[in-house]
């Protein structure tokens, strides 16, 4: 079958922040809302008091729930929060952070999710890049990046949220209000609502920006689909400080109207405990917290009773890992892949293709999935090239989806990565003839450690920054536990010396703790080809030894 040419839907044309106007404003259909700001609104009108939202902290039903939404956004607007501010939240799964979420997209504010495990530098960052002005956190981070504030000018509120506390500034705050009306904003859905930072291949992170229609779609589309039963408790394990988690979680279980269940732990009994107790219907996690469910001694089958579907991404997929838990709890679970640009799922395994290494399955019915060479040419079925997404243009979601507006301040990255209309992935798969998509490899050299992601030059530039290493290259070895784990190779400057030891702790200061390479290993010299580039290939007998 002969290659074509790729149609392009339409070149980017991003502005001075990175961003452009999407090329369609489609509106999502079934009646359903049209933004994240009003997605409460039919479950409050139809069952008022039946349960939204389950904490450690907290249990709202949804009439409760939208009064509190309603409060927080009165306390974030006397904050000086409006239309086009960022509000960036670093806390744990709780009500508060739904809560807290909810309230920034009536504002018409942009939501920006900061992940606890960062250390401080990398936190500082993405606040100085979005320009937030308001950070809700937790004690620890806010003593963590006090010392931080005189390089955030933009930074003009930090707020502490202590859920032990009455007293903090958050409760304290939300007193001030005991009710509150609606924000009057008028809410454009194809204006930025959210950005969620990613690490890129220059070290730094880039900060991909979705709209309130672009969160909702996952959502409307589940939901038109039928893909849950009603009434069933949709739960989050992993972190909601990752965008793509409130998508594929809070958001799709509120356009259904179900009850939403934030779990504060991934440890395998206290996991178990959660599902049993809230009787958690579904959830999405990574092959580490599936394996330790399935291994754990202390984890009883009929404790996941409850469970309808358990989703699994974020990393490669062992099929052991699948086919325990089938054997163990008689269900399947299903597989995806997405990412932070989508946001969320692109394909999902309906779990009827035996898995084979790469399965990611079919495209979902709002995106079309093309795999292209490297002259922009779509590739026949089982070829292996670049995996893009654009929206799908045909059948009953066709034009529905539309792309990231791009990466915050990064014209030029946008350009590239949006490029003839498409989301260019990095990522190198093939589509079957069964229309499976086939993951073959990582063009961008991701290293997806226990469904986190950590990206090589963002550690190589932290290592090199070491007075006593001239250069590192760092890479994802295969763990059956964490899917893959970080290791270096690091040459020292001549006359210089450093422990393995050392350079972790200096990597520590700087980086999250799975971001740290748990292995390292000298060399005298780098190979490097003729444009002085390191051939990690010619590095990787040093790591396995």
């Amino acid at each position: 079958m002969p290659r074509s040419e790729a149609q392009p839907l339409r070149d980017p044309e991003p502005d001075a922040s990175g961003l452009c106007a999407p090329a369609s404003r489609p509106r999502i259909p079934g009646g359903l809302p049209q933004t994240v700001a009003e997605v409460l609104d039919p479950a409050v009108a139809r069952s008022p008091d039946a349960l939204a939202l389950i904490g450690r902290h907290g249990r709202y039903r949804f009439a409760e729930l939208d009064r509190e939404v309603n409060r927080a956004a009165a306390l974030l607007a006397q904050l000086g929060v409006g239309p086009g501010e960022r509000v960036a939240a670093c806390l744990p799964n709780d009500v508060d952070i739904a809560i807290a979420f909810l309230a920034t997209q009536r504002l018409g504010a942009l939501w920006v999710g900061l992940n606890r495990p960062l250390a401080a530098p990398e936190k500082a960052y993405v606040l100085s890049d979005c320009g937030a002005l308001v950070l809700l956190a937790m004690p620890e981070a806010c003593e963590q990046l006090r010392p931080l504030r005189g390089s955030l000018p933009a930074l003009t509120q930090l707020l502490r949220v202590d859920p032990d506390s009455a007293s903090c500034e958050w409760r304290a705050g939300l007193r001030a209000f005991p009710t509150a009306a609606r924000p009057a904003h008028a809410i454009d859905p194809f204006a930025p609502a959210a950005i969620a930072y990613t690490s890129g291949t220059t070290g730094y992170p880039k900060g991909a920006v979705h709209s309130q229609h672009n969160l909702l779609v996952p959502g409307a589309v589940s939901h038109l689909t039928k893909k849950f039963p009603p009434g069933i408790r949709q739960a989050s394990v992993l972190p909601l400080t990752i965008l793509n988690l409130i998508v594929l979680e809070l958001l799709v279980a509120y356009v259904d109207g179900r009850c939403m269940v934030c779990i504060d732990r991934i440890d395998a009994p206290g996991l178990a405990e959660w599902v049993e107790r809230e009787q958690v219907g579904t959830f999405t996690g990574v092959p580490t917290i599936f394996h330790d469910l399935l291994t754990h001694p202390d984890v009883r089958p009929e404790q996941l009773a409850s469970l309808v579907e358990a989703g699994m991404g974020g990393s490669d997929v062992p099929p052991e890992t699948v086919a325990l838990y089938k054997k163990r709890f008689g269900k399947s679970v299903a597989i995806g892949y997405g990412m932070t640009e989508a946001p969320t799922a692109v394909t999902w395994s309906d779990g009827q293709v035996p898995l084979g290494p790469g399965l990611c399955g079919r495209p979902l019915p709002q995106c079309c999935i093309e795999i292209l060479d490297e002259a922009g040419r779509v590739l026949p079925q089982g070829e292996v090239g670049e995996i893009c997404v654009s929206p799908a243009r045909e059948g009953p979601f066709a034009g529905l989806y539309t792309p990231m507006l791009g990466y915050w301040g990064k014209p030029e990255a946008t350009r590239k990565a949006l490029a003839g209309g498409r989301y260019h992935t990095g990522d190198l798969g093939l589509l079957a003839e069964d229309g499976n998509l086939y993951i073959r490899g990582r063009r961008n050299e991701l290293i997806l450690r226990g469904g986190a992601n950590v990206y090589p030059a963002e550690v190589e530039r932290i290592l090199e920054a070491h007075p006593a290493v001239a250069a590192a290259a760092v890479f994802g070895r295969p763990d059956p536990r964490l899917g893959e784990r970080v290791v270096a190779a690091v040459e020292l400057l001549p006359g210089a010396s450093a422990s393995e030891e050392e350079l972790r702790a200096h990597a520590l200061l700087q980086l999250a703790r799975y971001k740290v390479p748990e292995k390292i290993r000298f060399t005298e010299r780098m190979p490097r080809n003729a444009m002085n580039k390191i051939v990690k290939r010619e590095l990787h007998a040093l790591l396995d030894g």
